[in-house]
């Protein structure tokens, strides 16, 4: 039978925060599946995230099917809009947040898995990273400064990661990332250059699988294969002020009208950083419950009448 095998491998997930989001789900599945699981985390939530963990608010999230409790290798503080911590401007590097959390940079998290593990120290690197500043405001409204910071925080930082772990990454490993389908259709109200983040975020994905895959030989850096999910009313999501709405839209006009999951878009992963998709890269893969195939509301023929009436 076959069976999603990670024993013996070692995850690092980063944009774990809480346990409310895709990359918590993620990384609870590949520890269901065996896995070791690093996370890196935002500084300035991480200390509310490491209060959680050690006074056991999570305990019910992190226990495993098995009832044995998951636990994380290494908690590392990670700003990944900063490639180095010299890049990080001077009032973030001494702010409160910042200042005793070391290196925070994506350098910095590599340097300290070297020092913890060595080389060759992992197997799976999961990018669940977004942030868009001025995200509410239409493209019409937004600056500059805000479409520009939506790219480095949501698709530079994958590339950046790659380039930093993947020289980490054992052979037949794989690098996995969160896309959303503003990448290839008009999202209103997800505004701020983020559609153009995420679709940025697929395009580096498919090139990186050609030069990485050449560069190291194995999958893992070669191949980061894209998982697409459909809304879910995580914390970051909250930021898109008719989430809500968003959700029940998805669920009434998808071929399976339910709820999607985190937990479903974690197992997606899982499979996606197991031999079993040693074949799959540079794909992005729709984890929406059909929703992507649609073309018009399942309800079309009663929306036309209604407003027919009209």
């Amino acid at each position: 039978m076959l069976s999603i095998d990670l024993r013996g491998k070692r995850a690092f997930v980063a944009g774990v925060a809480d346990d409310g989001g895709f990359g918590f789900a993620i990384a609870k599945a590949l520890a269901e599946a065996g896995a070791s699981v690093c996370v890196g985390t935002w500084p300035p939530a991480l200390g509310i995230f490491e209060n959680m963990l050690r006074r056991g608010k999570l305990d019910e999230s992190m226990t495993l099917a098995s009832g044995e409790k998951m636990t994380f290798e290494r908690v590392y503080p990670l700003d990944a809009e900063y490639d180095t911590l010299e890049s990080a401007p001077a009032d973030i590097r001494e702010s409160k947040r910042y200042r005793e959390r070391g290196d925070f940079s994506i350098e910095g998290v590599k340097n300290a898995l070297l020092a913890d593990f060595g080389e060759g120290c992992l197997d799976i690197v999961v990018h669940s990273l977004a942030n868009g500043p001025e995200v509410k405001n239409p493209l019409l409204e937004t600056s500059r400064h805000g479409y520009l910071a939506a790219i480095g925080a949501s698709a530079y930082s994958f590339t950046a990661l790659v380039q930093q772990l993947g020289p980490l990454v054992r052979p037949g490993g794989s690098f996995v990332g969160l896309t959303y389908l503003a990448a290839e259709r008009v999202v209103p109200g997800y505004g701020g250059g983020m559609s153009t983040a995420k679709a940025a975020l697929e395009s580096d994905t498919r090139v990186l699988a050609f030069e990485a895959g050449r560069k190291w030989g194995h999958r893992k850096a070669s191949v980061p294969p894209r998982a697409a999910p459909r809304p879910f009313a995580s914390r970051a999501a909250s930021a898109i002020g008719f989430i809500g709405r968003m959700i029940d839209y998805y669920a009434a006009n998808s071929p399976l009208p339910e709820a999607l999951t985190a937990a479903e878009v974690g197992n997606t992963a899982a499979f996606l950083c197991s031999p079993l998709a040693s074949g799959i890269t540079g794909e992005t893969l729709h984890v929406d419950k059909g929703y992507n195939t649609m073309a018009v509301p399942a309800d079309v023929q009663g929306i036309l009448e209604a407003l027919a009436k009209s």
